[in-house]
């Protein structure tokens, strides 16, 4: 392993040339608190000595005979690889809308109080503009809506207010970067003016005396 660099990987190879278990346990342990001194940045991982003692092992080549405070790692145990996690599949009936607002629909119609059914129609409503004014770059009118809302809950939900969506503005790239009107130009000089600067001593004729 590079990163402990090739006199810790010396050290180990010298950990299995002695032959006194006592004091090959020792310098194991030294071993272990110089790989977690080159390493600060293991401090901050969850469990790091164990990592520590895992490195040990993986760089004698499983070949090393001492305790360790953990389990010891073998090669298969090391190499094997994590089961894959199932992932959902889920085939929305309305993929522009997604798998979670069909989800949010069905709660709105199994609702029997009807304020909270018809706040659940007003926020899918907002939704449904906010995912049209994303997905086409234009702003889509209550009726398209409602028209919308009514095939998918066969008429059931029928919201009241007007979902207000910001208008999309496609930013220009072509914007001056400072924002602070006309640059200087380089020679351009604070003053505004390209003569000599002001004399500030008393007048505009005066010389230096000589001695």
């Amino acid at each position: 392993m590079r990163e402990y660099g090739r006199h810790v990987q010396k050290m180990i190879e010298h950990l299995l040339s002695i032959e006194d278990p006592e004091r090959r346990q020792r310098n194991a342990h030294a071993v272990i608190e110089l790989m977690g001194f080159l390493n600060p940045h293991l401090k901050n991982v969850e469990d790091f000595r164990h990592k520590l003692w895992d490195h040990l092992f993986l760089i004698s080549d499983f070949k090393l005979k001492v305790k360790s405070p953990y389990p010891i790692p073998t090669r298969e145990s090391l190499s094997e690889k994590p089961q894959p996690l199932p992932y959902p599949k889920r085939h929305p009936k309305h993929s522009h809308l997604g798998k979670n607002l069909e989800v949010v629909i069905k709660k709105a119609l199994k609702e029997e109080n009807p304020d909270k059914r018809l706040g659940f129609a007003n926020a899918v409503a907002y939704y449904m503009k906010l995912a049209y004014n994303n997905w086409h770059k234009e702003i889509v009118h209550d009726d398209a809506i409602q028209s919308e809302l009514s095939s998918i809950t066969d008429g059931q939900l029928t919201f009241t207010n007007t979902p207000y969506v910001k208008a999309f503005r496609p930013q220009h790239e072509d914007r001056d970067r400072g924002g602070y009107g006309k640059q200087r130009g380089k020679f351009q000089q604070r003053g505004g003016g390209g003569g000599r600067r002001p004399d500030n001593r008393g007048g505009s004729n005066f010389k230096k005396k000589r001695y």
